[in-house]
C-alpha cells in the first residue's frame, strides 16, 4: 500500500476527530471525542512529521493539505495549553502566613472492584479533611467506614449498585447537608455547608454526572445538564464554594469550560499540570476526569494523585486555603449574558 495514501487517511482521520467535538449535538459519539485530546494533539503532530517523507514540494495539494494539518494541531495543542506548565497558574499559590486550610480526596472507587487496599493507603496517607467516593455500594461502604478515623464525624452515605453511589465523609462540621437528584432519580449527588476550623462557612458540591457512553447514556444531555445547574447554583451563591467529583468530561471541552465560565470557579491544574485520571489502568489512554474547582476565595497548596490505585481512575487530593481577603488578586470575570443562555439552554434540553 502506498505509504503517502496511508497518511493521508491518518491525516483525514486526524481533521475530522478535531472538528467533531465542534458538532452542537449531544450524542455520545461526537461528544467522546473531547476525550483524547492530548493523544490527538500527539498523532496529529506525528502525522505532519511523518508527512514531509513524502511530501511533494511541486505539488499544491500537499502544501494545502499539510496547512490544515498544521491548523488542527494548533487548535488542538491550544485546547490542553492551558492544562501544562508552560501556561500560568490560574489558582495563585497560598499565602505564607494563611491559618485557614482545607484538604479533598476524591476517588471513583471503580463499583466492580474488590482490591480494597490500594484505595484505603490513599485514604490513609491523604489524611483529607474532607472524602467524596463515587460508584461506591455497600461493600465499599463497609470497607471505608472500618479504615477511616474517628476524626471523619460527619457523613452522607447513599451507597446504590448501579455505578454512581457516593459517600461522603467530613472531619469539618456539615450543615444542612442535603442528597439531592438534580437530574435522574438514581443519580445522586450532594450539597452542603461546611464550617472550616476557622469558624467560616463555605459550601460544597459532589456530583457524579452520567457520561455519554452507550452503555450508561447515548447522550451527554443529562450530563451538561447537571454541570450546568451546579454551575448556576455556584454562582448565585454568597459562599466561597467548592466542587469536586467525576465529572465524567475533561475540563477543555465546551461543557466543562462553560461550567467553569458561569460558575467563576478556578482551576488549581492549569499552568501545573494534566493531573490525568483515568484510565489508571491505560497508560495510553489517559485523560483527567476527576476534577476539584474552587471559587476565587480559594488559594493553592497541593494537588496531586494517587498513582497506586486498584480502580480505573486515580484518587486525587487538593490542598487549599481560604483567604477571601486577597480574591480580588485572582478574581474570576463575570460569566457574559450568552454564557448564562447557554447554561440555562441546556437545562432545557433536559
Amino acid at each position: 500500500m502506498n505509504l503517502k495514501y496511508v497518511l493521508i487517511g491518518f491525516g483525514v482521520f486526524a481533521i475530522l476527530i478535531t472538528i467533531a467535538p465542534l458538532i452542537a449535538v449531544d450524542y455520545w459519539w461526537v461528544r467522546i471525542f473531547d476525550f483524547p485530546h492530548v493523544q490527538l494533539t500527539f498523532l496529529t503532530a506525528l502525522a505532519i512529521v511523518v508527512y514531509f517523507i513524502k511530501f511533494d514540494f511541486k505539488n499544491v495539494g500537499d502544501y494545502i493539505f499539510i496547512m490544515v494539518l498544521l491548523a488542527c494541531f494548533g487548535f488542538q495543542f491550544i485546547k490542553i495549553y492551558p492544562h501544562t506548565t508552560f501556561a500560568s497558574t490560574e489558582m495563585l499559590d497560598a499565602s505564607p502566613n494563611a491559618k485557614t486550610s482545607i484538604s479533598l480526596l476524591t476517588s471513583n472507587v471503580y463499583q466492580d472492584n474488590e482490591d480494597t487496599e490500594k484505595i484505603i493507603n490513599a485514604i490513609n496517607s491523604s489524611k483529607a479533611d474532607i472524602m467524596v467516593f463515587t460508584e461506591a455500594n455497600k461493600r465499599w461502604q463497609r470497607a471505608i467506614t472500618n479504615a477511616i478515623s474517628n476524626d471523619y464525624k460527619y457523613k452522607v452515605e447513599y451507597p446504590l449498585d448501579n455505578t454512581y453511589g457516593m459517600l461522603l465523609y467530613s472531619k469539618l462540621e456539615l450543615v444542612d447537608p442535603r442528597l439531592e437528584f438534580l437530574v435522574k432519580d438514581d443519580i445522586p449527588s450532594i450539597h452542603t455547608k461546611v464550617i472550616m476550623r476557622s469558624g467560616d462557612t463555605i459550601k460544597l458540591h459532589a456530583i457524579h454526572p452520567t457520561p455519554p457512553m452507550p452503555q450508561h447514556n447515548p447522550m451527554s444531555t443529562d450530563r451538561d445538564a447537571e454541570m450546568m445547574k451546579v454551575a448556576l447554583e455556584v454562582n448565585d451563591s454568597k459562599y466561597p464554594t467548592i466542587v469536586i467529583g467525576d465529572f465524567n468530561d475533561v475540563p477543555w471541552s465546551e461543557t466543562t469550560t462553560l461550567f467553569k465560565d458561569v460558575s467563576k470557579t478556578l482551576d488549581p491544574r492549569v499552568g501545573r499540570g494534566l493531573y490525568s485520571t483515568y484510565n489508571a489502568q491505560k497508560f495510553l489512554l489517559r485523560w483527567p476526569l476527576d476534577h476539584i474547582f474552587c471559587t476565587e476565595e480559594f488559594r493553592f497548596i497541593n494537588y496531586k494523585t494517587f498513582n497506586e490505585t486498584s480502580s480505573d481512575h486515580f484518587p486525587v487530593y487538593g490542598e487549599f486555603t481560604l483567604e477571601p481577603h486577597k480574591a480580588k488578586e485572582q478574581e474570576v470575570e463575570a460569566p457574559s449574558k450568552g454564557e448564562l443562555d447557554r447554561a440555562k439552554n441546556q437545562l432545557k434540553k433536559n
